[in-house]
């Protein structure tokens, strides 16, 4: 592999320990989070850059399919979707097992796609039918796949940290119990908006006091629905935040694979080894509205903007560095898009094709059975 320049960590605040700094975790100095840029170290080898494109590539295929079934009204609900944001999921992926959890918000699909989610199964999911993952009673914003880790997305703004928290607290008490020095990670995603709510700060706390396997990641895209970050929060980077609850906070680029798997291998291999929890603020972008394809007719974006972000649109940018690395050739690469729509086709005919929940069962899976049962 050629050499490039891949991101490296530079701080821009002093972190420096403090006597009262918590076990041995370094207070920043100052308000300010590690920041990246473009230097030397350490690169992702070749598989792991194909990984990284193989995610980004089925999430963007998949979700731009299930927006024009919305659209064709063949699948119930609203859908959010994550056209824009792939790099971040993908990028954290690459560093979980199915024995590492994650929770997601209202906008999912990626975070189950990218933790390896099986098309006919999430379709399914979306037209509410008996195939899904959840058997139709999840839908879109309460998909789930507990077997992969993946704990369930959330339609209510910054649920998902909380639960993430129990989940390490978990991992870290079996760690313990069971002897072992490495443990699995709870990684919660969240928007802008959500480190606005109590509950993010409360898990968040939580999991510096106990020092936690969790890494939290804001998917930073600027906007809290419609509102522009700028009128919600007075700061501009919510790594910042990280200083009150005594954890590193990291900015990385959102729109840049690459820079999130060294952000997020840092952070998760910190959480594994004992070292507690780490906010990684990745800064990105969505390319459609904040529901579906076309969206509402709300106009709070400027068309500049949207070409100024889609300029930077991380799948083309990922491909162009494999290809100049030698790493894939664009017949390769368009080879991954052909074998990813054909397994869509064939995943929306399976969901279209299943059967619907029996009415019967609707109350299966909603109490928990006791013996007498």
């Amino acid at each position: 592999m050629g050499r490039r320049a891949f991101v490296q960590w530079e701080r821009s605040c002093t972190m420096r320990g403090r006597s009262d700094a918590r076990d041995g975790v370094p207070i920043p100095l100052c308000a300010e989070a590690a920041v990246a840029n473009s230097s030397q170290a350490m690169e992702p080898s070749e598989e792991v850059l194909k990984d990284l494109h193989l995610r980004m590539v089925r999430i963007r295929h998949f979700e731009e399919e299930a927006g024009k079934l919305m659209e064709q009204g063949k699948s119930p609900g609203a859908l959010h979707l994550y056209i824009g944001e792939e790099a971040v999921a993908s990028g954290v992926m690459v560093h979980l097992s199915d024995q590492d959890q994650i929770t997601s918000t209202h906008r999912g699909h990626g975070h189950l796609v990218a933790k390896g989610g099986e098309f006919k199964k999430m379709y399914a999911e979306l037209y509410g039918r008996e195939t899904g993952y959840n058997k139709g009673r999840g839908g879109s914003m309460h998909i789930s796949n507990v077997d992969a880790g993946m704990l369930g997305a959330n339609g209510i703004v910054a649920a998902g940290p909380p639960i993430a928290v129990g989940a390490a607290f978990s991992n870290k008490y079996l760690a313990r119990v069971e002897g072992r020095d490495r443990m699995n990670v709870a990684v919660p995603f969240f928007g802008d908006g959500a480190t606005n709510e109590g509950a993010f700060h409360e898990a968040a706390n939580m999991a510096a006091i106990w020092k936690l396997p969790v890494v939290f990641v804001c998917e930073n895209n600027g906007y809290g629905e419609f509102t522009p970050q700028a009128e919600h929060q007075a700061i501009s980077d919510v790594a910042d935040r990280a200083a009150g609850y005594g954890m590193p906070g990291v900015i990385c680029d959102g729109m840049d694979a690459v820079a999130v798997w060294e952000a997020a291998g840092e952070a998760i291999e910190r959480a594994r080894t004992g070292g507690g929890p780490t906010l990684v603020e990745c800064k990105t972008y969505r390319f459609v509205d904040h529901v579906g394809l076309r969206g509402i007719g709300l106009h709070y974006r400027t068309d500049e903007e949207l070409e100024e972000w889609r300029a930077r649109d991380p799948i083309p940018q990922h491909e162009q560095r494999m290809i100049e690395m030698g790493v894939m050739t664009a017949e390769e690469i368009q080879a991954v898009h052909d074998a990813v729509m054909a397994d869509i086709t064939e995943s929306i005919e399976f969901a279209e094709n299943s059967p619907l929940p029996d009415p019967a069962d609707l109350l299966n899976d909603v109490y928990t059975p006791t013996a007498a049962s």
